[in-house]
């Protein structure tokens, strides 16, 4: 008995959202690192090496908001205890949800846009 391929269906997998925003997370804030900055280093540097610094910096600091996405997850707690309050707790929550992120974010872009420029 012959199988027709065309009769399997496979479920169509989402589309990771996390994963674009972050990226979209990492162009705006390269952009932002090699314009509003005051350095020699970026003072000095011509239009196609700051645009060459933000392709770096967006792809370094994606990779660097994974990363963290990734340590978020391994070193999470399970529980949260606090003795500051409900609004540390809610501090507490936030940082768990976003804070490594953000500064594998920073840190890849920073990193990436000191490199091109260097």
């Amino acid at each position: 008995m012959e199988t027709n391929d065309e009769s399997i269906s496979t479920p169509a997998q989402k589309p990771n959202t996390g994963v674009a925003l972050w990226a979209i997370a990492a162009f705006i804030t390269a952009i932002v690192m090699c314009t509003h900055n005051n350095s020699a280093m970026v003072l000095g540097a011509g239009f196609f090496a700051k645009c060459f610094a933000v392709i770096v910096g967006t792809i370094l600091g994606l990779l660097g908001a994974l990363a963290g996405d990734a340590i978020r997850r391994f070193a999470r707690p399970d529980f949260i205890f606090t003795t500051g309050g409900f609004a540390h707790l809610i501090w507490i929550k936030i940082f768990w949800r976003i804070g490594p992120q953000l500064v594998g974010l920073f840190l890849g872009v920073a990193l990436g846009s000191s490199l091109v420029l260097r």
